[in-house]
């Protein structure tokens, strides 16, 4: 595998909102996250994602941009985003922006002109289509709910929205439009930015004669994904993508891809893949319900340690996944992937362990690194999250009460994830003077940055060692490089796997069950290089994992 500048790095996704208000109108801003680069550089951060701050009317938290080259007033000024570029070069670390070109807002100004004219050239910015007998073109669900087709008032046309009906799909077979979206990527990339994490791009692919399916729902329309798993040729897309943008400047690429066809591993994240990495959802999707949020299931056990471990082996070989418990999307991993036994310090810091030394590119979500969880909201009306409206909306629907509903939403809800980071026991969490945007988890007083800085045994300062051993001299090339193999999957509750890289072995074996669980080791002959309680040890050939204890162990040759 040819070496590249980012292998070995550590990336720290920022949701701006919610990150850091310099300013006391309740929003995070560009100067929250400059202040706070100190403390991303002391954690061991390399890499830092930022969700969108384009300009936009935040239907779908920025992922809506009416203007791909100008900065959102709500988070500041293109200056001060030039300053933090370099800001946070001085600290030799990277900025990473979200890149949202599958769709735009509807109050872009090339969808403006379109609506305008669907017949003339902005038109085919985009997908406008007739209706058929008085109904839509096709069957599609958006992924929000309801049609994937809204219809233009006045006219018989349609025009196609994947996600929010603001949230207009590009039409990649324009190849005036493909130009423009080239030529501002790369304007981005002169600035110096490291990068991109790219939003929902395996969607760009499209049928054109969008056809219908058999219905999965009662409502006779069929999830979008469906005509996207269907079609074939998105990596021509991709890699034409690629080479007239990323390429150019060895800019480190994320993707977000769901759906994609497992003989395509290769072509998207192998040496001369699409993408330098994407995320590795496969945990994630075990959250999925087969209707919604309402009728999911909790996360087995043995069900996560099988598809994270499948995901690991698949990729092998091949090249990077980006390895995450949560992000914006997301309800926090600690809620998810944890038993209620083990949601306490020693448990978040046994599952983070786990999937940081994980072969791949670690990404830590704000506020993961001091244990924040989900919050528990009081009413719908106390959520800001689209998705989760239409969740709740589709809960009831479906015949729950209101308070299924709402528990539906607590424990899927992608606001979990975005209530403002915690940075202090006092007023709004040391988030803001104002009044925060979205509601602050009251757990603050005890999980908090200021109060975990000062604990050496915090989950904080835990995320810095576990880090700072994932980066050491001693380690890097195994954590980095190594390869990754399964261990005592025979065992229950137990996940443990070994990194190897040129004779040097180390173990990984966490106890996620609620009694002691005692492994025979592979070598009698060990060293502690870290765990998450006292007196850790592995002796005569033996080693006992307390309950919600993960031990990292080397192999000591003779």
């Amino acid at each position: 595998m040819t070496k590249k500048w980012w292998h070995g790095k550590v990336a720290y996704q920022i949701y701006p909102k919610s990150f850091y208000d310099t300013n006391g109108d309740g929003i995070g801003d560009i100067r929250g996250i400059m202040e706070k680069l100190d403390y991303l550089k002391d954690l061991g951060i390399d890499i830092i994602w930022i969700s969108p701050i384009y300009q936009s009317p935040f239907v779908d938290q920025g992922y809506d941009i009416s203007d791909y080259y100008k900065i959102d007033p709500k988070f500041g000024t293109m200056e001060e985003f030039d300053e933090l570029l370099l800001e946070a070069k001085k600290r030799d670390m990277g900025i990473v922006m979200d890149l949202v070109i599958n769709h735009c807002s509807d109050q872009h100004e090339w969808f403006q002109k379109a609506l305008a004219d669907p017949e003339g050239e902005y038109g085919d910015y985009f997908y406008f289509r007739k209706g058929k007998d008085g109904n839509p073109p096709s069957n599609y669900r958006s992924y929000f709910g309801g049609s994937a087709w809204e219809k233009v008032e006045g006219t018989e046309l349609y025009y196609l929205h994947f996600f929010a009906k603001e949230q207009p799909d590009l039409n990649w077979n324009n190849p005036k439009m493909k130009q423009e979206l080239f030529q501002m990527i790369n304007w981005w990339l002169e600035k110096g930015l490291a990068g991109f994490r790219i939003d929902a791009i395996i969607n760009i692919k499209k049928d054109l004669d969008f056809p219908s399916y058999e219905p999965d729902g009662p409502d006779g329309l069929v999830r979008a994904i469906k005509m996207v798993e269907e079609v074939d040729g998105v990596g021509e897309l991709l890699e034409e993508l690629k080479e007239a943008t990323f390429e150019k400047y060895q800019a480190f690429t994320v993707a977000e891809v769901f759906n994609m066809k497992e003989e395509e591993l290769e072509e998207f994240v192998g040496e001369n893949g699409h993408f330098s990495t994407m995320f590795d959802f496969s945990a994630h999707m075990l959250t999925f319900g087969k209707h919604g949020w309402y009728d999911a299931k909790e996360v087995e056990f043995d069900a996560w340690r099988e598809i994270t471990f499948e995901s690991q082996k698949k990729c092998q070989g091949i090249g990077f996944l980006a390895n995450i418990i949560e992000n914006h999307d997301e309800p926090r991993g600690v809620n998810t992937y944890l038993p209620s036994y083990a949601q306490n310090t020693d448990g978040f810091k046994m599952l983070a362990t786990v999937n940081i030394l994980l072969r791949g590119i670690p990404f830590i979500y704000q506020g993961q690194e001091i244990g924040m969880q989900n919050c528990r909201m009081e009413s719908i009306e106390e959520y800001d999250d689209i998705d989760t409206k239409n969740q709740y909306k589709t809960a009831l629907e479906s015949g729950c009460s209101k308070e299924e509903a709402l528990e539906a939403c607590y424990k899927y809800s992608r606001d979990n994830a975005r209530t403002p980071m915690q940075w202090s026991g006092k007023e709004q969490a040391g988030f803001t003077t104002g009044k925060p945007w979205l509601k602050i988890n009251p757990n603050y007083t005890q999980v908090n940055v200021e109060d975990e800085l000062a604990d050496q045994e915090s989950v904080l300062n835990y995320y810095k060692r576990l880090i700072a051993l994932r980066k050491s001299e001693e380690c890097k090339e195994l954590f980095t490089y190594g390869s990754f193999e399964p261990a005592y999957v025979d065992k229950e509750k137990i996940y443990a796997y070994y990194r190897s890289l040129n004779g040097k072995r180390v173990l990984v074996a966490a106890n996620f069950g609620k009694d002691a669980m005692e492994l025979e080791l592979a070598d009698d002959n060990c060293k502690v290089l870290l765990s998450n309680m006292d007196g850790a040890e592995a002796f005569g050939g033996r080693l006992v994992l307390k309950p919600c204890q993960v031990i990292v162990l080397e192999e000591v040759s003779k």
